[in-house]
């Protein structure tokens, strides 16, 4: 847990303390009767069922179904989310996980709706569910989300932006694939799936919302470098560097005896200025390196940069 950044390693815990409560609290409360599901409570329901609440697109995806649910997301949170993390940087990457998670439950709020739509409930009071008859209302209540898949989905889509050529190994195949088809195979999937099957319990609409929101997030990033996205990241850094600078640009002040003396450096801009250049160059070539041929290819000089110059991002 030392080694993974901040905000993967505090999400990887606010998950499963979540889950642990949800659990803990369902049991407690049977014995009198009356279970509390923090599910249903913080659960995301269909906008137009009665226990909808806005808020709810932001606590479903720290709810968890079971614990092959919760084990799977938080494994694939703790592989790919920190590496994500050390190349946005940590508030960048919690937004994006953030808006990956909500866009996958607006995603699946158009797929509820469209499943309302076309099978004309809103004609109806009542529905038979087999073993009884409810309200249309009680129903539509059951059409709940719980689960981080749709932010997971979305760091699996970064990993594979940021890192096309990296190879990973994926069970059951016998061979490393490069990140990027691992991506366009895992969207196919969920894309085949959210077609041809339904009530499988599974989101696959959610899976593809988050991709779609990170996808369009990471974009905007690239085409705004000013934004923080790629190789224009390290210019935070220098930035912070060159307000602390300017504050004491040009002077040095130091004692002897009793006289205070002052002294200016000329050169300091244009030396400052050298140095910046010369770093900046030397990232964009350690990135674009990435690009092309995968994190392996790094030495571990370069990949200590790399990894300097994220933890001073922070």
């Amino acid at each position: 847990m030392r080694t993974i950044p901040n905000i993967t390693k505090n999400l990887l815990i606010i998950n499963v303390l979540a889950f642990l409560a949800m659990v803990a609290l369902e049991a407690f409360t049977r014995q009198s009767g009356n279970p509390i599901d923090l599910n249903d409570i913080l659960g995301l329901h269909f906008f137009m069922a009665s226990d909808f609440h806005i808020y709810q697109l932001i606590t479903y995806m720290f709810m968890h179904g079971g614990w092959q649910h919760i084990f799977f997301n938080m494994f694939a949170l703790w592989m790919f989310g920190g590496v994500v993390e050390n190349v946005l940087g940590p508030k960048k990457f919690l937004f994006y996980y953030i808006l990956c998670g909500v866009g996958a439950g607006l995603f699946q709020e158009v797929a509820q709706f469209t499943q309302y739509a076309i099978e004309g409930f809103a004609a109806y009071d009542t529905v038979n569910i087999g073993t009884g008859v409810i309200s249309m209302d009680a129903f539509l209540n059951q059409w709940t989300t719980v689960g981080a898949s749709g932010s997971i989905y979305g760091i699996l889509l970064a990993f594979g932006m940021i890192f096309p050529e990296q190879r990973i190994f994926i069970f059951p195949l016998p061979v490393p694939i490069k990140a990027k088809w691992f991506v366009i195979i895992y969207a196919a999937i969920e894309l085949f799936s959210a077609i041809s099957t339904t009530n499988d319990g599974v989101a696959h609409i959610a899976h593809l919302g988050g991709m779609v929101f990170g996808f369009f997030l990471l974009r905007y990033w690239k085409n705004h470098p000013t934004a923080g996205y790629g190789t224009a990241r390290g210019g935070q850094f220098f930035e912070n560097l060159k307000k602390q600078w300017e504050k004491k640009k040009g002077t040095t002040a130091g004692q002897s005896g009793n006289f205070t003396y002052t002294t200016t450096d000329h050169s300091a801009d244009w030396e400052y200025n050298a140095r910046k250049a010369a770093t900046q160059q030397e990232i964009d070539a350690i990135l674009d390196k990435i690009r092309k041929s995968g994190y392996d290819s790094l030495t571990k000089e370069e990949k200590q940069k790399l990894f300097d110059q994220s933890r001073n991002n922070q």
